[in-house]
Order: structure tokens, then C-alpha cells, then sequence
């Protein structure tokens, strides 16, 4: 069927696609003041338009929609979000850390030390995203319980790398930083993404969540286990398993009962998580939530 006979088509698009709208431009042979002037690009292809402030709002939307759509085309249904420290050591390098501190500071020397006891949370986030990996739970058509992490070191290297393992795609957002962070070499590259804003990429941390990993970490790590909580407490978001390993850190920086002594809290919102210390045990409870077949 030739172009002509294509454009008498009841069905047909009349319109041209925006990508190629923009090829006509490019190959547009008249080069004048006016043409060559940044007031007349077409203003999707104008990057300095759409970096100014009067834009933000447009920006939110782009980086809440793409995500959004190439998700939606990854087929995934469903995430297992594993939220941990960017600094502490795999299994594999933590006597190096531990050594590499030998020469410091007392101070230096108890930081490498307790960073280094921690590395097997490392090995049970690496335990727990390969077995939900593994589980290859399929509903409706759409992949569930897609490993996703932060996409940087550590802990979201641990959980990216076990779901490579298990021969599974897994999902990486990351954040734009003044030192910029790289994504870790397992998250799969399609499915790799990038934020300027911190608002719209926890959004996309929770938006698919149906159950969340959260293991010892630092400021980052707190404002999403407490936002979290937060969301599910007020009612804004209906409960999801919210596993939480390392019960001696966890009870050590923060005083969960005295919260609730303080009358701040409710008594029975300390049953919003579930302490964890092995990945069968989180799976198992995320398992028995879902009445899924362990």
C-alpha cells in the first residue's frame, strides 16, 4: 500500500509525530537571524527554556510521567523496594576497610570496625532479592515483586546484584548529586533511572511497593523508613509488609518505645514494621501477607 493510499485511511494518524516535527526543522535549508535565534526552537527541544524556574512544574511532571511510562512498558507490577546505607562494606571488603583504618584515628578505627560488623546485612539483602527473583511471580500479565534500590552502592548494590543474579531484571533509581553517584553495574540499564527531584523519585520508590526492605543506614535511609511509616500511619497509603533488619542498630539510634512512651506515637504503631534478621524470614512474612505460595 503506497503513502497516498495511506493517508485516505479512516484510521490513520493525520498528524505528525512531534519527533518528526522536529526533523523538518533541523533539515530546514533557509538559515536566518530569525531562524537561528533560541526564540525559535520548538520548545520541547529547548533546554534552557525548560531549565527555567518558571518550569518547575513541567519538570515534575516529566520526571513523574516517564518513569511512570517506561515501568508501565517493562511490565512490572509490582516492586520488593530495599532501602540501606550507601557505605557499608560487602562481605568481600570489609577486613579491607577494617585494615585500611589501622593507622587512624581511635574514632576512624571504631567506624571501620562497626561499619565492617555490618556487612553481613550486605549478604542477607543480596539472600533476599535473589530469592524473590527467583520466585518469578507473575499476576496478570505484569511481573511482581521487581527488586528496586536506590541503584547506588552497598545495600542497593547488594540488592541490585542478587536479583542479577537469579538471572532477573531490577530497577535502579537514582539521585542527582553535586558529587554525582553512579548507578551500580547490576541494575538492569533500561530499567536504570535518574532524578533531579528527591519528592518525585520517593514517590516512585512507593508508587509500586508491596513491600519494603529496610536495613541499617544514614539520613537517606530514615527519611524514607519514616516517611513510610508516616504514609501507612496517617492512612494515606494502605499497609505493606515494612521488614526491618538489624534490631540492635535500629534500637540503638533510635528509641522506638520511648517515642510511643511520649504519647507522640501510638503504642500499637510499632507494629507497622517487623524486626528481621533473615532474609527467609522477610520472605516469609511477605509470603504469608499475600497468602502467596512460599
Amino acid at each position: 500500500m503506497t503513502d497516498g493510499q495511506n493517508d485516505h485511511e479512516l484510521a490513520g494518524r493525520k498528524f505528525y509525530p512531534a519527533n518528526e516535527e522536529a526533523l523538518f526543522t533541523e533539515n530546514c535549508p533557509d538559515q536566518t537571524p530569525q531562524t537561528e535565534h533560541p526564540a525559535y526552537k520548538l520548545a520541547f527541544r529547548d533546554t534552557d527554556f525548560l531549565l527555567r524556574d518558571e518550569l518547575r512544574p513541567v519538570r515534575f511532571q516529566l520526571e513523574l510521567q516517564k518513569p511512570e511510562m517506561l515501568l508501565d512498558e517493562a511490565r512490572v507490577g509490582s516492586t520488593l523496594v530495599m532501602y540501606g546505607s550507601a557505605r557499608i562494606p560487602s562481605p568481600e571488603t570489609a577486613q579491607a576497610k577494617v585494615d585500611a583504618a589501622a593507622n587512624g584515628t581511635e574514632y576512624e578505627q571504631l567506624v571501620a570496625k562497626r561499619l565492617a560488623e555490618k556487612a553481613m546485612y550486605y549478604d542477607q539483602a543480596y539472600k533476599l532479592a535473589r530469592l524473590a527473583s527467583e520466585k518469578a511471580i507473575i499476576e496478570d500479565g505484569l511481573r511482581q515483586f521487581v527488586v528496586c534500590s536506590g541503584g547506588g552502592p552497598s545495600i542497593m548494590e547488594a540488592a541490585n546484584r542478587g536479583a542479577s543474579d537469579a538471572g532477573a531484571e531490577s530497577i535502579g533509581l537514582n539521585i542527582v548529586l553535586p558529587h554525582e553517584q553512579a548507578p551500580n553495574s547490576y541494575v538492569t540499564p533500561y530499567l536504570s533511572l535518574n532524578f533531579h527531584y528527591f519528592a518525585l523519585r520517593k514517590m516512585h520508590f512507593l508508587l509500586r511497593a508491596r513491600a519494603v526492605a529496610v536495613f541499617p543506614g544514614g539520613f537517606g535511609t530514615f527519611d524514607e523508613f519514616f516517611e513510610l511509616l508516616t504514609l501507612i500511619q496517617t492512612g494515606k497509603m494502605k499497609p505493606i509488609p515494612i521488614l526491618l533488619f538489624g534490631k540492635h542498630f535500629w534500637q540503638r539510634v533510635v528509641n522506638f518505645e520511648a517515642i510511643a512512651e511520649e504519647g507522640t506515637i501510638a503504642k500499637k504503631d510499632l507494629e507497622l514494621f517487623k524486626w528481621c534478621e533473615d532474609y527467609e524470614d522477610a520472605w516469609n512474612h511477605i509470603a504469608e501477607f499475600y497468602e502467596l505460595t512460599r
